[in-house]
């Protein structure tokens, strides 16, 4: 079965719009999905108490057989593959994605939450949900 998972990217450290591209590429070659609809691209000041640069952020919507579990998984791979390092928490990436939405699935798990919990915390991803939704609209 289809759906629509809503996807952040977000990278502040090297080439972050090289970062963007790669993981939108990546997420393009995921078996069984498409990216149906990407936000703008949005540079944000970073969240959390470390010190670091500012961030380039956006969303894409993809039609995806994988379910949720699997999907975070890929995630995690692309991200690894991306040089992703995993010594603080809110500290510096190379990329950073994130299931932030299904359109038609939740998730309850204690390593995995859909919609994500701090959605209504990010303003840029209630702002990038808004745009894709838009494009949604434009293209029905």
């Amino acid at each position: 079965m289809l759906d629509v998972a809503f996807v952040a990217l977000g990278s502040n450290i090297g080439d972050r719009s090289a970062m963007l591209a790669g993981a939108r590429a990546a997420l393009a070659r995921l078996p069984g999905t498409r990216i149906v609809g990407q936000s703008s691209i949005e540079e944000t000041e970073p969240l959390g108490p470390i010190a670091q640069p500012h961030f380039l952020n956006q969303m894409v919507a993809l039609e995806t057989a994988l379910a949720p579990r699997e999907l975070l998984e890929r995630l995690l791979a692309i991200e690894e593959a991306a040089g992703r390092k995993r010594d603080s928490r809110w500290g510096p990436r190379t990329l950073d994605l994130d299931i932030v939405r299904y359109a038609n699935q939740t998730v309850s798990d204690p390593d995995l939450r859909v919609p994500h919990p701090e959605l209504p915390n990010r303003p840029f991803w209630q702002r990038e949900l808004a745009e894709l939704d838009a494009i949604a609209r434009g293209a029905a």
